[in-house]
């Protein structure tokens, strides 16, 4: 087993050997490294002032993928054979001698789109990262970037200029001799790291462990039933940066193999536990469109890029955005305890306000989605104060087949409506078997009210959360359906 927390800070191997494991990225730079240019902002993962990029190897192609991440909720350990690249390493290069700016930020400077400066760090960055994977982006990929950097200053005009602009400049930056040296260099040494066995850090009577196989991760949570799982950390890094507390044992999935794997088949796609959603989201839209499009509203970019399929559904959270779609669509998932493995569907995993079916040492392996058939049509409403980066007050999830204006077909799931992501059974009973017509979707609508009792919180009303959920229903009708009741014409699979 490794014992010390090995990744490159820029271009410097670092070794860590004596670091709380509740430690962040963020709190790591700069209190440990003084390297203050990433800032502290939320300290939730909504403002993108912490954004940093990771570089990670790509198994069995020898190259390196770029993604930006909020440092305030990544925690130390997960650095464990990547790059972490801040920005103090952008202006590395010289030109006579002199710091010569990077590309991105040389637009932002020329464009003036930076004001009081404290969020233009992350904003840099996350555009650094965008150019890394994408050096020609259109607009909406450069909005889509930055989506999770709220900057208030000099507004986004200017900010989009520049990274739009600064493309002209990148394609000499990513190609140039030095730039490929470099690469090389920090390959050989990640390979390095990958090649080491998996890693169990101990410091301060707490243990970091990151398995490499569900074997190691299955032997471990027998021997340690009380470990915390953790993967992205988008939602339990929050205990430790709001909450302050001090979690003695985790246990780190991002490395295990079996987690990890996205298998497209004839009839299901099969996603890992450990998938994040950047890497599902394009298999998932490309089969259901309007899937797609709600997982593109999930948090922010640098929250999709470490955010799980597993994570959003294993927290339990009544207002977690997958869970809704995943029990509209029918999906299971495959629950592991030592060597012995279970299938179940993902509706029957909620037993109440942030309880599951889950058993002590057991963890989840993976979902598998069915693909849709001839005539099944799926739409997801999120309906939240802000379109990007937000939290769902209400979410909803309808699956319907009709067949000659019947309904053959239906599931309908709401999130943020009950203590648990929940089926409206007797809002689908007033359709299904029957003419898929306004008269059925009134009866559909009231029956709502018996299906759910909804809370009041900072988000919404029950009032609200009710008369929304039943709109929806209006809306999900009158997209699918013309003026005169008919159905209209929809590429379904």
């Amino acid at each position: 087993m490794a014992d010390k927390i090995q990744f490159l800070l820029n271009d410097q191997m670092i070794n860590l050997t004596d670091i709380d494991p509740n430690t962040t990225v963020l709190q790591y730079l700069r209190e440990y490294q003084l390297k203050t240019g990433t800032k502290e902002g939320c300290g939730s993962g909504d403002c993108g002032a912490c954004t940093v990029v990771i570089a990670e190897l790509i198994p069995n192609k020898n190259t390196l993928s770029y993604k930006s991440i909020n440092a305030c909720i990544t925690l130390v350990g997960s650095l464990h054979g990547k790059q972490l690249i801040t920005v103090e390493h952008l202006n590395k290069s010289k030109c006579a001698g002199k710091p010569q700016l990077h590309p991105v930020q040389k637009h932002m400077v020329d464009n003036h789109a930076s004001q009081c400066g404290f969020c233009t760090p992350g904003i840099v960055m996350s555009c650094y990262a965008l150019h890394k994977n994408n050096q020609t982006p259109n607009r909406k990929e450069v909005l889509e970037a930055l989506a999770g950097n709220l900057c208030r200053c000099t507004g986004y005009r200017s900010i989009i200029d520049a990274a739009m602009q600064s493309t002209a400049d990148i394609e000499s930056d990513v190609t140039s001799d030095a730039t490929i040296i470099e690469n090389q260099a920090i390959i050989k040494q990640l390979v390095g790291i990958d090649s080491n066995p998996s890693l169990d850090f101990q410091s301060d009577d707490k243990t970091f462990y990151a398995p490499k196989n569900v074997q190691e991760l299955s032997d471990y949570l027998l021997d340690n039933p009380a470990s915390t799982l953790v993967c992205g950390g988008t939602d339990l890094a929050l205990n430790i940066t709001q909450n302050l507390a001090e979690i003695d044992r985790l246990v780190y999935l991002g490395n295990v193999a079996e987690l990890n794997e996205l298998v497209e088949e004839p009839k299901s796609i099969n996603i890992g536990a450990a998938v994040t959603y950047d890497k599902f989201e394009g298999v998932l839209g490309s089969a259901y469109p309007e899937l797609g499009k709600m997982i593109e509203r999930i948090g922010s970019t640098q929250v999709r890029n470490t955010g799980t399929l597993g994570g959003n559904v294993g927290n339990a959270s009544p207002i977690g955005d997958m869970p809704p779609a995943l029990i509209a669509l029918g999906a299971r998932m495959t629950l592991q305890l030592g060597s012995k493995m279970r299938e179940i569907a993902v509706e029957d995993y909620f037993t109440g306000y942030k309880q599951t079916l889950l058993n002590q040492s057991e963890f989840i392996k993976s979902f598998k989605i069915p693909k849709p058939s001839p005539n099944q049509l799926l739409k997801v409403y999120k309906i939240s104060k802000r379109f990007d980066d937000d939290i769902s007050a209400v979410l909803v999830a309808c699956f319907l087949q009709l067949e000659e204006h019947q309904v053959i077909s239906v599931r309908i799931a709401f999130g943020g409506m009950a203590a648990i992501p929940k089926r409206a059974k007797n809002c689908e009973a007033a359709l299904m078997g029957k003419v898929f017509n306004q008269q059925n979707i009134d009866r559909a609508k009231q029956a709502l009210e018996i299906d759910f009792s909804p809370m009041s919180d900072v988000r919404a009303s029950a009032e609200y959360r009710i008369k929304v959920a039943q709109n929806v229903i209006q809306r999900f009708y009158l997209e699918i359906t013309d003026n005169a009741g008919h159905q209209r014409v929809v590429d379904y699979a």
